[in-house]
């Protein structure tokens, strides 16, 4: 009996393996395990994608925050007790990176239809202690919009972007910069190359881009232990360096970025065209590249019920997130606040597979068997 999989990395990654074999023996026998011309290349290439002067690459896209904090704090642009406005329902390295520099989450409600930060709740907890907005582009959908421009300027707010999820996207409204790329809207962006991404390494790998020459200095100083210059520290920094062994296998798949969004644009278009079942809420439909779909995220009221009800029919699926930042045990101090926005999303979500791993074919009947889904 057939069995749709909600992702497998090795069949991901199979139209891929010869040429990172032979990245992989390049940095082998480059005898340059630490930077190097791969890290070199990789810099290079996902500046001209994400269209910015400055990239960094670093450990993970959790480094790649905490360190784009860490950096206006020391050029004296942040401080401890400053607040950052972040939405309540993304994954929780948003407000680790938050709190690691001891600084203040402000967790807000999203936008019930886009799931994305909602700029109308914006002006009224903006205080003298916000220092900046952090627009999540959760699920490969850009989070940006005339609101989030207007408001930052208005209020002097840096915008850091958590764009973990989307790179490849372009919004429809320009950023900061007069740019569309998402990773180039605000003053500086976080990208993750979690494995599972849609462009993945094999292992922990992030980078920071940024319009920022002065914060691109301090980062890659800080992601060195502190140094740009050996044994000549500046900071009391970290070693949140990206390996050359991720960074060429990244500089292999980086090109089929396009392609490998396209593909899952078109799983989505399956979805959104014939999934009709009344039971189910779909995600906003796409306009032109504003996402990209790391995830198809779908709402239904019973959400135990309908994954069985998928298990049965031989169809997994996921959640990404159940449980909301403010209700997360290890930031306690905020479980009672009122999000029920968020609240209500991380209830009832539910994930659908949409990667390589996913056949048109495959897209057709799991809309089927999601329409003969009785609640």
């Amino acid at each position: 009996m057939k069995h749709y999989t909600f992702l497998n990395l090795a069949t991901i990654n199979q139209q891929y393996n010869s040429a990172i074999k032979d990245a992989v023996n390049r940095v082998i026998d480059s005898g340059t395990y630490i930077g190097g011309d791969e890290v070199n290349a990789f810099e290079k290439n996902l500046s001209t994608i994400c269209n910015t002067p400055h990239c960094i690459g670093v450990s993970t896209g959790l480094d790649a925050l905490r360190l784009i904090l860490r950096g206006y704090i020391e050029l004296g642009i942040m401080k401890q007790g400053d607040e950052i406005i972040v939405p309540a329902n993304t994954f929780i390295a948003s407000a680790l990176a938050i709190t690691d520099n001891q600084l203040k989450p402000i967790f807000v409600d999203p936008n019930i239809v886009s799931y994305n930060i909602n700029g109308d709740y914006l002006e009224e907890i903006i205080t003298p202690n916000t220092k900046a907005i952090m627009p999540v582009h959760l699920y490969g959908r850009v989070a940006w919009n005339e609101k989030i421009v207007h408001i930052a300027k208005k209020h002097h707010l840096k915008v850091i972007e958590d764009n973990a999820q989307a790179l490849g996207a372009t919004s429809l409204h320009d950023g900061l910069y007069n740019s569309r790329a998402t990773g180039s809207l605000g003053d500086a962006a976080a990208i993750s190359f979690y494995p599972t991404k849609n462009i993945g390494a094999m292992g922990d790998a992030g980078a920071i881009v940024t319009h920022d020459k002065d914060l691109a200095h301090v980062v890659a100083a800080l992601r060195n232990y502190g140094s740009n210059q050996q044994y000549h520290n500046s900071f009391k920094g970290l070693n949140c360096r990206l390996d050359p062994v991720q960074a060429a296998i990244i500089n292999v798949k980086l090109p089929f970025l396009k392609e490998e969004n396209k593909y899952r644009q078109s799983i989505a278009d399956i979805y959104d065209s014939e999934i009709s079942n009344a039971a189910i809420i779909k995600p906003l439909k796409r306009i032109e590249n504003e996402v990209v779909w790391h995830q198809y995220v779908i709402r239904v009221a019973n959400r135990n019920q309908f994954r069985n009800y998928m298990l049965e029919n031989r169809v997994e699926t996921a959640i990404h997130y159940p449980i909301p930042l403010h209700k997360q045990q290890c930031y306690c101090e905020y479980n009672n606040l009122n999000l029920p926005i968020s609240e209500k999303i991380c209830d009832e979500i539910v994930s659908l597979p949409i990667t390589r791993c996913t056949s048109m074919q495959d897209a057709h009947e799991i809309a089927t068997i999601i329409n003969n889904y009785q609640p």
